[in-house]
């Protein structure tokens, strides 16, 4: 969401110099001070509003709008001074004084007037015989809140003529003769935004008009001009500048890059001018350290600037201290405070800032040194090696001389082309740049992702320090403690997708992908299976990349290769896919600052903006979104309240990124009656105002600092089930509820149940096993037979373990002595999960069986008592199972079932699987960015959606979240073009598989807080996700964002339809219906509602076009409907089932046979009518032991029918022409939720929470 959003560009405008008074007495004292220091005061404050709204004739004042008046009147400044001295213009006439007797200056909250003259003279304020150049430098204001704003400050030179008898201009001629001398004067303009170089711009713009004019028309020139840049709109986060004219320049307001970034409008290549690569990373390691930190430099420019560019070098690290890069000489005690900061001096206060501590960074910027003041050099820990030699290795690849790149062009005469020239050059470095440094912070913290627990909160550090090489440990122990890092840690806990995130999944290492790969039972890598993969198992002509084959058993097999980091080469990555700059031009300022020219400008700015919306292409959606933007803030600030909230409910059809919530709170709250009831009268804006109601009271609940962020400890007192369950969870060591609760009875044998506590043991890294040759023996399913014997040794005998397998005719024999009996039971375990996950199909029961058998050995490590090994059995949860109870599986179930998911892998218990839509990759994509692969799009239930590659079943994504409309993916060059298979969990969280690998790509976002019911791929950008509250979320398949949605309907939306085009001239035609019978049609390239019509009948489940027409199923019903709505034929529930509560479950229509097949939630049956003659007698196929029919696919020429069953869900496989059961699968250990066909060479089902897994079926 776009934040602490501000109307317009200026906060305020401030004047600085000698006031009158001061000057005269100056005048007495010329001659005993060549060039006296004197004390700069605020002559003028400038600051909104410039124009008020004129009365009425009646007397009666209207409302005003934001434009013309303030709704919060800020503290005033008042000065009183007598016009004493006059000053007078290079033309020598007299002028009035540049400050009123009494004015009433009206100051932003956050503005220190009293230390303002302090920073705007920092070397002070002399009165000089000569002129001096204009200077201008930069300034940062930072209140208790650690709110920003920013200032640039212009000084130039004015002359000032005294009278040796202190007499004064009258009527323009001189009484006596005056002395020439020279006063500087400093105008500041603060803003809210960063705009350092557009600022300047304009200042150095002011100044060539100011230096032609006359000094009696200097206030209102300054106000005047103040005035024109309180009409500038900031520009939202995207590829939109804002443009405008303050003769002779053209100023250009650059947008942030996204929403979590601030403006960029410097120079991010002056540190490395200034600096070598190994400087500026020392510089970085201070700044990371929270270190004091002192800029040095004799141009205050520099000061700011550089310590600006250092504060985005960290992002998406945030300073947590005093930031102040301009100290004058009065303020040098800041230097003295007790906490981390960072602060800027003029080099000539060396001297003294280096008596007072002798624990400061000094960082000379003149002389490009990094040094501490207790040694020549600084002795802080390096960044870590492999971060260290990459961006080295970058920055001396930088071209950052403007010169070389422009000597093949020719000179120009227009100055706002060489400008343009300018910034072009600048914003492609600094695009260089921001790559480079957002690199460097991935590579020394993207590893701490890994050590979180997001359910918990909790950051394993000692684990990430041990995970950590060795020379690299003092540094992170520095920065692990520091508040940026605390802060950067709520972050990732939080889930936030911001640049980090997206170069982070970028740059992810082959050596992660793989360990990630044996961590949990995905797929190998596109890469590896190439090697595995016969040609007759590869690509279909068809699809650019297709699934791999499922039965070719060496898939599952790939070795793990093991790089290091150190010797992986330097790819070049980028955190944003570059997108071309448009510009939006503003009208010219108008003239006079009069109400009605101000409201002729708006106007005219809103008609500029309405033309470029209409002539833009709806495929461009977030160039639209940031046009509906420009406009709803004009209206806003012009008192058009209600279009303005016209223009931001755009947004949701556009981009919900830039959604400004802080703004259209206000804009809510300040709705006079009148206008709240025309808001409300409209039905999308009534429902954004709700919105709004329900994001405050959200806000409100939510905690002011983000949430708490806690680090593992060991506990120091005896633990009961519930806390040790959490406490373990919280370690990282196992997620499974279930297996933590057997963990906990193994630990607490022996102890008195009812008062059953345990003292936690450090499970993890204490003990592991360290016999190789017998996992070996072990390994596969070739194991026949495991036992405990005696073998002989000298004159004693020994225990042994003997293990007979299928692989060889002797039988292995280990001497283990005392540990004989731990390895048997480890070693059943592992071969009762492996036997297991053959004949499931699931290779999660090895990892839980590996598991177990970790746990057994380091319980037995651990409690060193006789107990130990009986404590063991406990965990031996699949050898039990093997003998409670036969764990066969059918024969048909086992030829079948291909493979199965677990996307609820790193939950604590399973979730349900709702919805799942599998998408084919696409052609003509290059293999390096993932070829184009088909989807298996996976909605689970409270609106999460998973996303798997079904090339290799890999999860692609963490996860999408439909609804709370976060950018999810990196740059499209990852997996973009991939077929993905998107999971949707509880809660709304979202994990993306990468089918080509089933590698998870990207972190889980939430999409909403409900249930999702349907799926729908209407094109390659744009997949729609219906939901249970009432919303659709689109989602972009190759950059698998969700930043819009389609709020029409008020009820649960429950279907997607597609209608094909006719002709390639004709609309692509969506439809969406809702469970109280609501049926819309949209245009698929405009998103706009083409019709709406209701149907009735009891709860409308789902919809699906057919020769033309629309096929609606209620409960009650199945409805034919035309287009207009008018229902054309209707077939009511069988005589049979009209006492079944929920009637008609699902339907399917198909060309073929002309053939109506309809399922029963209550029953085990299917009925098929012949779709012309729907009044003959229908056949009924009997599904043995099925409860009810959930779903239904068509594959080739079967039915695949997903069930509940009596006791397990089951898949029913029925012949379309026979109509008969060919198959009777065995699908999961609940019902059945969804189906969904991949190329017809696979079902893909998903099942309900008690199961919460998606199996891969063959079809045959």
């Amino acid at each position: 969401m776009a934040e602490n959003v501000s109307s317009g560009l200026l906060e305020a405008c401030v004047v600085l110099g000698v006031s009158n008074e001061r000057l005269k007495e100056l005048s007495l004292l010329q001659g005993k001070d060549k060039e006296p220091l004197v004390e700069a005061e605020v002559l003028q404050v400038h600051a909104p509003p410039f124009v008020t709204k004129e009365s009425s004739s009646n007397g009666i004042e209207h409302n005003h709008a934001p434009a013309f008046s303030r709704v919060q009147r800020r503290r005033s400044f008042k000065k009183k001074r007598d016009r004493l001295v006059s000053t007078i213009s290079n033309s020598g006439q007299t002028n009035e004084p540049a400050v009123a007797a009494s004015d009433d200056l009206s100051v932003p909250q956050n503005i220190d007037l009293i230390a303002l003259p302090q920073l705007c003279f920092p070397d002070g304020l002399r009165i000089t015989s000569e002129s001096r150049e204009d200077d201008y430098h930069f300034l940062v204001f930072t209140d208790v809140f650690g709110n920003q704003t920013h200032g640039v400050v212009a000084q130039y030179c004015k002359p000032v003529h005294f009278h040796p008898d202190n007499g004064i201009h009258q009527n323009g001629h001189r009484l006596n003769k005056l002395q020439r001398l020279f006063t500087t004067y400093s105008i500041c303009i603060i803003s809210k935004y960063p705009y350092y170089n557009a600022l300047r711009d304009c200042l150095s713009s002011f100044l060539l008009q100011l230096k032609t004019s006359r000094m009696c028309e200097f206030e209102e020139q300054v106000k005047e001009f103040s005035a024109k840049l309180a009409l500038v709109p900031i520009p939202p986060p995207g590829p939109l500048h804002v443009v405008f004219n303050l003769r002779p320049f053209q100023i250009e307001l650059p947008s942030r890059l996204d929403v979590d970034r601030p403006v960029m409008d410097l120079d991010l290549h002056l540190p490395f001018l200034c600096f070598r690569p190994e400087q500026i990373l020392q510089i970085i390691s201070s700044i990371l350290m929270e270190q004091r930190v002192v800029f040095l430099s004799t141009d205050w420019a520099k000061l700011t600037l550089v310590a600006e560019c250092f504060m985005i070098f960290i992002h998406p690290l945030r300073w947590q201290h005093p930031f102040v890069p301009v100290l004058s000489r009065q303020m040098l005690d800041f230097i003295m405070a007790p906490t981390a900061f960072l602060m800027g001096c003029h080099t000539s206060h060396f001297e003294e800032v280096a008596e007072e501590l002798d624990d400061l960074v000094l960082v000379d910027i003149d002389q490009g040194t990094v040094l501490s003041l207790c040694s020549n050099k600084l002795e802080l820990p390096d960044v870590p090696l492999t971060a260290r030699d990459c961006f080295i290795f970058r920055a001396k690849g930088l071209q950052l001389h403007y010169d070389l790149d422009v000597c093949r062009v020719g000179s120009r005469t227009d100055i706002n082309e060489l400008r343009a020239l300018r910034r072009q050059w600048q914003h492609k470095v600094n695009t260089v740049i921001l790559n480079v440094t957002m690199e460097l912070i991935v590579n020394i913290f993207s590893e701490v992702c890994d050590f979180l627990n997001y359910e918990h909160r909790v950051f394993n550090s000692e684990e990430f320090l041990r995970s950590r090489e060795t020379t690299d440990h003092e540094f992170y122990k520095k920065v692990l403690d520091t508040h940026i890092f605390h802060s950067f840690l709520r972050d990732r806990l939080n889930r936030k997708n911001d640049a980090f995130t997206h170069m982070q999944l970028n740059i992810r290492s082959e050596t992660r992908r793989m360990r990630a790969m044996t961590e949990s039972p995905r797929r190998p890598a596109m890469e590896e299976i190439r090697k595995y993969v016969r040609p007759e198992n590869g690509l279909s002509s068809r699809l650019g990349v297709s699934m791999p084959n499922l039965a070719d058993h060496r898939l599952l097999t790939v070795p793990v290769r093991q790089t290091s980091m150190r010797t992986m080469p330097f790819h070049s990555c980028s955190w944003s896919p570059s997108r071309p700059i448009k510009t939006f031009k503003l009208p010219e300022f108008p003239p006079p600052l009069a109400y009605q020219y101000v409201k002729s400008y708006y106007n005219d700015l809103i008609k500029e903006l309405s033309k470029a919306i209409s002539t833009a292409t709806p495929d461009d959606s977030a160039l639209l979104a940031r046009y509906y933007y420009l406009r709803g803030l004009v209206n806003s600030v012009a008192g058009k309240r209600v279009d303005a909230l016209g223009d931001f409910q755009s947004l949701y059809k556009t981009d919900m990124d830039i959604f400004p919530a802080e703004l259209l709170n206000a804009l809510v709250e300040s709705l006079p009656a009148e206008e709240r009831r025309m808001a409300e009268r409209r039905p999308d804006l009534k429902r954004l105002i709700s919105w709004v109601k329900r994001e405050n009271e959200r806000e409100r609940a939510r905690p002011m600092d983000g949430g708490t962020v806690k680090r593992f400890e060991l506990p120091k007192k005896h633990l009961h089930m519930e806390d040790f369950v959490r406490r373990v969870q919280e370690s990282g060591i196992v997620k499974d509820q279930d297996t933590i609760q057997r963990l906990f009875e193994a630990l607490t044998v022996g102890v008195d149940s009812t008062s059953q506590s345990v003292f936690y043991l450090e499970l993890e890294g204490k003990h592991s096993l360290h016999v190789p040759s017998v996992l070996t023996a072990s390994r596969h399913d070739g194991t026949r037979d495991v036992k405990i014997s005696s073998a002989p040794f000298l004159l004693l005998r020994i225990p042994a373990l003997k293990i007979k397998t299928s692989l060889r005719k002797e039988t292995f024999e280990a001497n283990l002595k005392s540990e004989c009996d731990l390895w048997h039971l480890m070693i059943k375990e592992m071969w009762a999960g492996r036997k297991m996950a053959d004949d499931h199909k699931d290779p999660q029961f090895m990892e839980q069986a590996l598991t177990n058998a970790l746990l057994m050995d380091a319980v037995v490590g651990c409690l060193q008592s006789q107990k130990a090994i009986f404590a063991a059995t406990k965990l031996a949860y699949f050898d039990k199972k093997k003998l409670e109870v036969p764990m066969m599986v059918p024969k048909t179930t086992s030829e079948t079932l291909k493979h199965k998911i677990n996307p609820s892998l790193d939950q604590t218990s399973p979730q349900a699987v709702d919805v799942l839509l599998y998408t084919p990759g696409q052609l003509g994509v290059s293999e390096l960015d993932g070829g184009g692969n088909p989807k298996l799009w996976c909605a689970l239930s409270d609106g999460k959606v998973l996303v798997f590659d079904a090339a290799s079943w890999s999860m692609q994504h963490n996860s999408v979240q439909v609804g709370k409309s976060r950018q999810l993916g990196a740059s499209e060059l990852d997996g973009g073009g991939n077929p993905k298979l998107w999971c949707a969990l509880s809660d709304g969280k979202v994990l993306v598989f990468d089918a080509a690998s089933w590698s998870m790509q990207h972190n889980s976002v939430q999409v909403g807080k409900s249930r999702l019911n349907c799926m729908l791929a209407v094109n390659q950008q744009q997949l729609w996700i219906g939901s249970t509250d009432s919303f659709i979320y689109i989602i972009n398949p190759r950059s698998v964002s969700c930043n819009k949605q389609l709020t029409e309907h008020r009820g649960e939306v429950t279907g997607l339809a597609l209608e094909e085009r006719t002709d390639k001239f004709s609309q692509t035609v969506a439809y969406s219906c809702s469970e109280d019978g609501s049926v819309i049609v949209w245009d698929v390239t405009t998103l706009q509602v083409r019709r709406q019509f209701r149907v009735s009948c009891n709860r409308l489940q789902c919809i699906q076009i057919h020769n033309g027409m629309l096929w609606c199923c209620g409960r009650d019903c199945l409805l034919e409907v035309r287009r207009n709505g008018t229902v054309h034929r209707k077939v009511s529930l069988p005589d049979h089932l009209l006492s079944s509560p929920r009637g008609f479950s699902s339907f399917l229509l198909f060309n073929e046979s002309e053939q109506l097949w309809a399922g029963f939630a209550d029953a085990g049956e299917l009925c098929v009518w012949p779709c012309r003659e729907l009044n003959k007698p229908f056949i009924r196929i009997q599904l043995k032991d099925c409860a009810g029919v959930v779903c239904m696919i068509k594959v080739k020429n079967q039915i695949w029918v997903g069930c509940q069953g009596k006791t397990r869900g089951k898949i029913y496989v029925v012949d379309t022409d026979r109509y008969t059961v060919e198959k009777e699968l065995m699908a999961h250990d609940d019902s059945v939720q969804t189906l969904c066909s991949a190329e017809d060479r696979y079902v893909l089902s998903g099942a309900a929470r008690a199961d919460g897994k998606i199996a891969i079926w063959k079809v045959e």
